[in-house]
């Protein structure tokens, strides 16, 4: 972060790396005593956030020295300081007890939740409402009986995670499908897709899912996707767990397939007014667009201007500078800035639309209904006029500013029902790994997905976040794991807390489900957090599959496989 006084003493700018950054202003003000107008932020260009950015660091001692100092500042973390200041998942035990008919129909859901919220409260609370009412998973079940327990102890402070919440219930529930399976006698393709939710069914909160839930095509779609070809006899070093060295031999190497299908909710929910805000202005053909969107490598820079080209018929847009001086856009969390911010931005240059047709409706003597933009042009649909945005914009200045908000949602009463979330999204994953069952190597094979995206308006963009998220996946699966001994982290740095590379990034087969969602303003649905979600249970139960051995946890060490 940087720290910049102002000449009068009396309040700061600074630039940091955020997720929210009109949160960070008002808890930064509180903490200085500051009016919040004079504290002001400016995004960071650093991206990569995964919830960890939703907490305060160290914008306020940044603040604090460079108003004290009456100079500049800089502050920043080192990776053994970012361990220990940054907050990091909740580490979570679940039980979890289904009862099921003969035929695998899931009946009735026992579940108890205990996440370890460490030091400090954070969004502990927030990460358990989305882990205790995801317990069914993309799943339709009538009856259930769910406790959670957010706990505060001695443990480093937990927070927001890619996620949040969901990804320690869907380990929990989908090791729970594949047990079912085994006692019906079906295969783990057939009890998900027995169980499987759709549109209109209800959640164990009561609250009915409106959002378009094309669970079983996505689980089908996954299916149709080949599976890699058989690891051959003489395959190189390098394509075995461990890879080159002396490590695995072809003799021992065993193939495993796993499943793994999530359901995550977008946007923030339990009657939280969520909303977003955007300006457009629209001078001389070109657009400028403001809001405060932290861009955290998600691509919405990119979104964006791609909006107000399709909606204005313009080719020159640019994106101001990121900061508070504008109303909030909310946290780029929750795979919610896709629906939050670009409806923002879709309804700012709508505003624009709208006048500039009038404008020129004034101007040729046209009703500004009959009006479209055809390209770059403004197209008159009854007459014959035709005349560039570039041509009609000269010397004319228009701007808007628009706030978009979802509709409401509800706490949950004390019995645990009610709508309280917004809106869903869902994705199927099937992992094939190889696994050396005497050295506990794993090395994943492939993962099939097919991912439930309403439209993919940078389809590009959608297949980096669902990389993105697979990789991430892949580490809790069989890599990232803090070691915490007596409330201290004891492998704070990337030598011991292990992290995929290239070297362990697997072929990833992807396809999308575009199914528009009449609720979402571009008919988009978040795309950011479902990757990561259920291609770590994916992973888990291949790795069941290949050894023939209970795993009840992740990630899964080299002890737990050949031990």
């Amino acid at each position: 972060a940087l720290g910049f006084p102002d000449h009068d003493g009396n309040g700061v700018e600074v630039h940091v790396a955020t997720q929210w950054l009109h949160e960070d202003q008002k808890q930064m003000a509180a903490c200085l005593g500051l009016p919040e107008n004079r504290v002001r932020l400016v995004l960071g260009g650093v991206g990569g956030a995964f919830g960890a950015r939703e907490d305060i660091s160290l914008q306020v001692h940044t603040a604090l020295l460079a108003l004290r100092t009456s100079r500049p500042v800089k502050m920043q973390y080192g990776r053994e300081e970012s361990f220990f200041g940054h907050v990091h998942r909740h580490p979570a035990k679940v039980w979890m007890r289904h009862h099921a008919d003969s035929n695998g129909k899931i009946i009735k859901i026992e579940a108890r939740f205990v996440f370890d919220g460490g030091a400090y409260a954070s969004t502990s609370s927030a990460v358990l409402i989305n882990g205790v009412t995801h317990t069914q998973g993309p799943y339709v079940c009538h009856n259930a009986i769910v406790d959670g327990y957010a706990v505060r102890t001695n443990n480093p402070p937990c927070g927001a995670m890619r996620g949040f919440g969901v990804v320690q219930a869907c380990f929990a529930h989908e090791g729970q499908m594949d047990k079912i399976a085994t006692a019906a006698g079906i295969d783990p393709v057939t009890v998900r897709l027995i169980n499987a939710m759709k549109t209109g069914d209800t959640l164990i909160t009561g609250q009915t899912v409106e959002s378009v839930a094309p669970v079983e095509r996505l689980i089908r779609e996954t299916n149709e996707i080949p599976l890699p070809a058989p690891l051959p006899d003489d395959a190189n070093e390098l394509d075995l767990p461990g890879g080159s060295g002396i490590t695995s031999e072809r003799q021992h190497i065993r193939r495993g397939i796993g499943w793994g299908v999530s359901i995550k909710n977008i946007m923030y929910s339990e009657g939280f007014d969520d909303y977003s805000t955007a300006r457009c202005t629209l001078k001389d053909g070109a657009v400028t667009l403001k809001f405060a969107t932290s861009e955290v490598g998600q691509g919405f820079v990119t979104l964006a201007p791609q909006i107000a080209r399709s909606v204005l018929g313009v080719d020159d847009v640019v994106c101001d500078t990121i900061d508070t001086n504008i109303g909030s856009a909310g946290s780029t969390s929750a795979s919610r800035q896709t629906w939050m911010s670009g409806g923002a931005v879709d309804g700012a240059c709508r505003l624009v639309r709208e006048r500039l047709f009038e404008q020129v409706g004034a101007k040729y003597g046209v009703d500004p209904i009959r009006l479209v933009i055809d390209d770059t042009d403004i197209v008159d649909t009854v007459g014959t006029l035709r005349i560039s945005v570039q041509e009609a914009t000269q010397g004319v200045t228009i701007s808007e500013e628009f706030e978009h908000h979802h509709r409401p949602t509800e706490d949950l009463n004390e019995d645990g029902q009610g709508n309280c979330h917004v809106a869903f999204a869902f994705v199927a994953h099937r992992a094939v790994v190889d696994v050396d069952p005497e050295l506990g190597l794993v090395k994943v094979v492939q993962i099939a997905t097919t991912q439930d995206v309403g439209k993919a308006l940078n389809p590009l963009s959608v297949l980096g976040q669902i990389e993105g998220g697979i990789a991430q996946g892949l580490g809790l699966a069989v890599m990232e794991e803090i070691i915490v001994e007596n409330g201290r982290v004891r492998n704070p740095s990337f030598t011991d807390y292990l992290l995929p590379t290239a070297l362990d990034a697997p072929v990833v087969v992807a396809r999308l489900v575009e199914e528009p969602d009449p609720q979402a303003p571009l008919g988009a649905k978040g795309v950011g957090e479902p990757p990561c979600i259920s291609v770590t249970p994916a992973i888990v139960a291949a790795i069941r599959d290949a050894i023939g051995k209970d795993i009840p946890r992740c990630p899964v060490r080299p002890q737990d496989i050949c031990l």
